[in-house]
């Protein structure tokens, strides 16, 4: 585990801390001609091999440095301005992905996900049941009490801000529950309840209000009864 922080960490360090704007803006332009892709991808290595403080971990630096370009070169050639943050999420998530294929490389260890405990596909599980499928549960729930002015406030809001807020605030209450802190729930439902007071004020729609308050409660309801299942199925393992 020590192993992986210390490659989180460089990576970390060379890819956010110690790389300059000016190095992103001239890559972005000049691609595989730019000098400070191949600064960025030597940081890299020497901070990989630097941080792990192992001689025999160097083949295993050059390794990653040598990856990390040819991702990097694969996000700048096809990268645009309309896919620019799609590119940066796939690029971190393959970074990430070789460092812990590097760590089990070097420590000569094998993984087979098929073989990962119970508690791992049981809070799995739980966690994405309380991300896409709950919005539709509760979105097609809910329906039958649309107010009729809905559109025009969400024509005034982030586009599926609704959506990712909810999913946010089951997962943070989902974790609040398997670690112990039920007093988080509360402290989340105020502070959601501060945010939307003034939009609910504002619409002086009283169907509007009762319509977000009913979705809200369902949110929670589900986390709190995903995660209060999963702690109990995880329980009985133990």
């Amino acid at each position: 585990m020590i192993l992986f922080i210390k490659l989180l960490l460089a990576h970390l360090l060379g890819d956010f801390i110690w790389q300059p704007n000016s190095w992103v803006a001239d890559k972005e332009v000049k691609k595989h001609k730019s000098i400070y892709l191949y600064l960025h991808i030597l940081l890299h290595g020497i901070l990989s091999a630097l941080l792990v403080g192992e001689i025999r971990f160097i083949p295993y630096a050059v390794l990653i440095a040598v990856i990390h370009g040819i991702i990097d070169l694969i996000k700048l050639s096809f990268q645009k301005k309309e896919n620019k943050r799609t590119w940066f999420v796939v690029d971190q998530i393959a970074h990430f992905l070789v460092l812990i294929g590097i760590v089990f490389l070097y420590e000569n260890k094998t993984i087979d996900v098929l073989w990962f405990g119970s508690q791992f596909w049981i809070v799995l599980t739980g966690i994405l049941f309380i991300t896409k499928p709950t919005s539709i549960f509760i979105k097609i729930i809910i329906s039958i009490w649309s107010p009729e002015n809905t559109e025009s406030h969400i024509d005034n809001s982030l586009a599926s801000a609704g959506n990712y807020i909810g999913i946010l605030e089951r997962l943070f209450v989902f974790g609040f529950i398997l670690t112990g802190h039920f007093e988080a729930i509360g402290f989340l439902l105020a502070a959601k309840s501060i945010f939307r007071f003034g939009d609910l004020q504002e619409a002086k729609d009283r169907k509007l209000t009762e319509y977000v308050l009913i979705g809200t409660l369902m949110s929670f309801g589900i986390a709190i009864v995903t995660g209060l299942v999963v702690q109990a199925l995880l329980l009985q393992l133990l």
